[in-house]
């Protein structure tokens, strides 16, 4: 679901065939304003609406716009307080995801220029050499992990990765299957675990808990269960690829520029960063600092990199403004995601479901809630994982609230919801990604890995929600 990055950074033309419904849920809007009042529960058509429109493919800044428009319609406040929640939202700390994604693509783009992602790479596959196939596996995956972790993207720091894995990865007979696989399972990995990734933030920000507590019950179960089954999907992939001919061409093997010189300062610039990564995530989590920390660890990681690099300040502002401009959409999309949100609260919604059918929900167990919410994972609007995280919060929240669903058991709830077609059950644009930086050209392989890891890790997340509610 995160490679929706790429739909997200421009707005793309609609297809007419989109704006009818479109047109008929702002008209059904207007006449729920004009006819009702608060609280009302036509406060929830604007979120119905936001999850039809995304399903039919349209860009996600286009329905969150319209979907904000249908809130305003449906509420009809003064134009003052239009103005003024407009005004409010801008420092919501929904909108703030939004800027830390701004902040994290502008991080990646300073560590791209600075050499520090090649650095890092290059670093990782030489403690493989000579130690066999399985070492060089676990060096890609690693590889990926780590660029993954440190850049907050998937897209962009296996982008980066590629070419350096994959003429290391012919050299040792590895099929275009088996890399894309290993890359895949790694570069998710190290997805789960990013600690300023945009949505992992969300995630923490939504259940009120910090990093240690996320990667204890959820990324880092994810994480470990990837890395385990590794070591049998990927020989297996292996296998089945190499009986079909699909090995890299002799002039893969021979792409490796070893040789090739590194930018000036990139191994001091990688310490640097390192160093400044563990000593930020170890300060938040000792200071248990809230979701507006990646806001000040974000840029102060670009600085002290550029700094240790000597790169030029023209170069940084370059580099700076090259990542902020590729997600600016989304920052405009989590402000109105916010403005959103605050319609709605308007209309006081919830209060009506909850007076109307809290008796019964009451008596519900948590548990039920809990793995139906997970499952939307497997259906889940296309479109940003932050804003995804945010709107099952937001609908959600107050319900599992009164049912007593604990802070921790959020955490799983939204990681796999969030994250859960990032495997499967169906193809998606990671995959396909993937598949495409690898040169590989077998998506039932990677699909068949994602299955892999979908059912054992539903089954781990289950016992886990058991144990926490």
């Amino acid at each position: 679901m995160l490679s929706a990055e790429s739909r997200e950074r421009g707005v793309r033309a609609v297809p007419a065939r989109q704006w009818l419904p479109a047109a008929v849920a702002l008209a059904a809007s207007l006449a729920a304003g004009l006819l009702t009042a608060a609280p009302t529960v036509w406060g929830l058509l604007p979120i119905a609406l936001y999850a039809v429109l995304s399903l039919t493919g349209m860009n996600l800044v286009v329905v969150t716009g319209i979907s904000l428009v249908s809130a305003v319609l449906v509420a009809l406040p003064p134009v003052g307080e239009i103005v003024g929640t407009l005004a409010r939202s801008a420092t919501d700390p929904v909108t703030i995801i939004g800027l830390i994604i701004v902040l994290g693509s502008a991080a990646g783009e300073v560590l791209r220029v600075t050499g520090v992602a090649d650095t890092m790479v290059r670093g990782i596959l030489r403690l493989a050499g000579g130690r066999g196939r399985t070492a060089l596996m676990y060096a890609i995956a690693l590889a990926c992990l780590v660029l993954v972790f440190s850049l907050g993207t998937l897209a962009g720091a296996l982008a980066i990765a590629a070419p350096l894995l994959i003429p290391l990865a012919a050299r040792a007979g590895f099929t275009r299957s088996a890399t894309a696989v290993t890359m895949f399972l790694g570069g998710c990995a190290g997805l789960a675990l990013a600690p300023f990734a945009g949505s992992n933030v969300a995630i923490m920000d939504v259940a009120g808990v910090g990093y240690p507590a996320y990667v204890a019950v959820g990324a880092g179960p994810l994480a470990l269960l990837s890395l385990a089954l590794m070591a049998v999907v990927v020989p297996w992939v292996q296998r089945r690829s190499a009986a079909r001919g699909d090995l890299y061409e002799p002039s893969d093997a021979a792409a490796l520029e070893e040789d090739r010189e590194s930018v000036p300062g990139a191994v001091r610039a990688t310490w640097a960063f390192a160093i400044t990564l563990v000593a930020t995530v170890v300060y938040a989590t000792a200071t248990r600092a809230g979701t507006t920390f990646p806001l000040i660890a974000l840029p102060l990681m670009a600085v002290v990199t550029a700094l240790a690099a000597r790169v030029a300040p023209g170069a940084l502002l370059r580099a700076v403004w090259t990542g902020v401009r590729r997600m600016l959409p989304m920052l405009a999309l989590f402000w109105m995601l916010a403005a959103l949100f605050a319609f709605i609260e308007l209309l006081q919604p919830y209060d009506v479901v909850l007076e109307t059918f809290g008796p019964a929900l009451r008596d519900m167990s948590p548990l039920p809630f809990a793995l139906a919410v997970a499952a939307l994972g497997w259906v889940g609007v296309p479109g940003a994982t932050a804003a995804q995280v945010v709107l099952i919060g937001e609908v959600f929240g107050p319900l599992g609230d009164s049912l007593g669903v604990t802070p921790a058991a959020w955490v799983v709830i939204l990681l796999w919801a969030s994250k859960a077609d990032t495997y499967g059950p169906l193809p998606n644009a990671n995959m396909v990604g993937v598949m495409g930086l690898a040169r590989a050209t077998r998506l039932p392989y990677l699909l068949g890995a994602g299955w892999a890891l979908l059912i054992p890790a539903c089954l781990l997340y289950t016992v886990l929600l058991v144990v926490l509610l």
